[in-house]
């Protein structure tokens, strides 16, 4: 629930509130570290995170709640929560460190991967807002998944980030999961391009969201890492309905995307995971966000999400789309 058009809410710019040294000025975002006072704003930071580990009820309220300024989407979502039935389960998002890390640069155009200060405060900013995002949203008392926004993941490999160690990045993707987790909610990552998947599908996680409208070819071939990923629990999140070609998404069916869903799951499915047990495994959603497409067509993505879940359990859709 991201309103990319309120620059607070950009994906460099929602969760970095409280974090020592980012500056924000005249449109642009960076860190320096070399400010004064920033010595003792990193102590201060220390001490609050401490504090939350300790108590985690103390997390409201403090520079890990993402406030209403940077969250108007979630906390309209809550209202709106509020005020009609219950749902199933509420899903949040938060932007993944490696995302943050390799879009943010200091002063000196250094990416922020690179300063071990900067990274450190970061990702445990990232976990403990995502800890302050799973309670937030748990306060309606159904089952909570947020998701670690990660496109910069498809960069890896690339001689822009060949100096960057793949267990680093998996440690510090770990510990955002591991505090969304620790809060009682489920935790994902979603790439929205191809990437190198058996390195995520074996990151300690509970869900993972892709782009299965335009990149399933790379992702079946991992059909040993899925596998595994499914025996130890995991679920997909099948991103079947476009959102990056307006044409797509008008010439899109419920009826093909289901039809779609069946051809990928069957090249998924052998030994123990049958169609059956790979649906009850399966969460259907758009390959990405609606955000800068009209409202018509953001509608229609979302009825057609609806839709086709609705066709693969096996209820009629709402409409002929």
């Amino acid at each position: 629930p991201q309103l990319p058009s309120n620059p607070l809410e950009g994906m460099m710019n929602q969760f970095i509130e409280g974090v020592p040294g980012v500056i924000e000025e005249t449109g642009k975002t960076w860190f320096d570290l070399t400010t004064p006072g920033f010595e003792e704003a990193q102590l201060a930071f220390f001490e609050d995170y401490l504090a939350a580990m300790e108590a985690p009820d103390r997390l409201n309220g403090s520079r890990f709640a993402v406030s209403r300024e940077r969250a108007q989407g979630l906390y309209a979502l809550m209202e709106r929560v509020a005020a009609g039935p219950a749902p199933w389960a509420l899903k949040g998002q938060i932007t993944g460190p490696f995302t943050l890390l390799t879009g943010l640069c200091d002063q000196d155009k250094r990416l922020g991967y690179y300063s071990d200060a900067f990274r450190e405060m970061a990702v445990k900013a990232l976990a403990l807002k995502a800890a302050w995002q799973t309670r937030f949203l748990a306060e309606r008392q159904v089952p909570v998944m947020v998701f670690i926004d990660e496109p910069a993941l498809a960069g890896l490999g690339s001689s822009a980030f060949i100096s960057i160690a793949k267990d680093d990045i998996a440690a510090d993707i770990n510990e955002v999961a591991g505090a969304i987790r620790a809060a009682g909610g489920r935790a994902g990552v979603h790439v929205c391009a191809n990437t190198d998947w058996p390195f995520v599908l074996g990151l300690e996680i509970d869900i993972i969201s892709f782009d299965a409208h335009g990149y399933f070819d790379r992702f079946a071939t991992c059909r040993e890492e899925v596998t595994a990923f499914l025996d130890r629990g995991g679920v997909i999140a099948w991103g079947l309905v476009p959102t990056s070609d307006l044409a797509a998404i008008d010439r899109e069916s419920a009826d093909h995307l289901a039809a779609t869903w069946e051809q990928q799951a069957g090249l998924l499915t052998g030994g123990t995971w049958d169609r059956e047990a790979l649906l009850a495994r399966t969460l259907v959603t758009p390959s990405c966000g609606t955000g800068a497409m009209d409202t018509a067509h953001a509608r229609r993505v979302l009825q057609l999400t609806h839709d086709l879940s609705a066709l693969l359990r096996g209820q009629p859709p709402t409409t002929n789309g």
